[in-house]
């Protein structure tokens, strides 16, 4: 699949800030199952710095803004060409061990709820069904339901609500998987969610769980299923704070707000329309 993205972030003051230091993770990896066209960054006023790909294979840019300024914008937009490998990382060069993903973080911490729910699933064929199955028990614990959690939510505190989005879903299966010895990480990228082509805010996130024997393997428990040809994968840690796309600090008194906004649209399904609209 040959999909366009567009993802913008806005950040606003209400004083202008003095200055902005960014660490951007904003570029897709690099594996056998996506590949990146024409993909650029930029930052309004901005002054790019080194880039590096850390331990993770992840590739990290840094910015800075010189102020005062009281409005900053993060531009991202490109093509990437994606195919289905069945959930499977494959030719992802790292050098972290995958034992380093199974300790747990605030986000993750399980309580006596996600102790539970990693229990209920009994005599697995091996590790994989272990890790399928683990993923369905979230998907039917948690309820997809916008608007209902925060940033800030724990995997036990959406688990405890019984509802929540896919950065709970993620949380709790990579909570899940870490209790039932599998390492486990959290995933952020795109969706091109219809089949229609249209564009639309498709911000994700999803887990991967590392299978002896197999490698890294994506599960999406909020749309119970694995990544295929409609994920775009930007990059990994062991919450949703460690593998923010955009990481920063502000030096000011300024209290920030955030706008932000993604478009994922199928390329041959834009050009027809194009087309189209040309022809008549």
């Amino acid at each position: 699949m040959k999909l366009r993205i567009f993802h913008q972030t806005v950040y606003r003051y209400d004083r202008p800030v003095r200055n902005l230091v960014q660490s951007l993770r904003l570029t897709p990896s690099v594996f056998e199952g996506q590949r990146a066209h024409d993909w650029a960054i930029d930052v309004s006023g901005g002054i790019r710095g080194p880039g590096f790909r850390d331990g993770a294979g992840d590739w990290i840019e840094g910015w800075t803004v010189r102020g005062p300024t009281e409005e900053v914008t993060v531009t991202v937009t490109g093509r990437v060409e994606t195919r289905d490998a069945a959930g499977v990382l494959r030719g992802h060069r790292e050098l972290i061990h995958p034992l380093a993903y199974g300790r747990d973080t605030a986000a993750t911490k399980p309580d006596a709820g996600l102790r539970e729910l990693a229990a209920t699933v009994t005599d697995p064929a091996d590790a994989l069904d272990l890790a399928h199955r683990l993923s369905a028990a979230v998907s039917d614990a948690i309820a997809y339901a916008p608007g209902q959690t925060e940033f800030h939510t724990t995997a036990a505190e959406a688990l405890a609500q019984g509802q929540g989005v896919c950065q709970d879903h993620a949380h709790a299966l990579a909570a899940v998987a870490r209790l039932r010895d599998l390492p486990a990480r959290y995933v952020s990228g795109y969706l091109h969610s219809r089949a229609e082509g249209e564009a639309h805010e498709a911000a994700h996130a999803w887990t991967e769980i590392h299978v002896q024997g197999l490698g890294w393997v994506g599960f999406d428990p909020a749309n119970r299923c694995c990544p295929d040809e409609r994920y775009v994968r930007l990059g990994s840690g062991l919450d949703a704070s460690d593998a923010a796309p955009i990481r920063g600090i502000a030096a000011g008194q300024g209290i920030e707000t955030l706008h932000v906004a993604v478009n994922v649209e199928e390329v041959e399904r834009f050009q027809n329309q194009s087309q189209s609209q040309t022809q008549s």
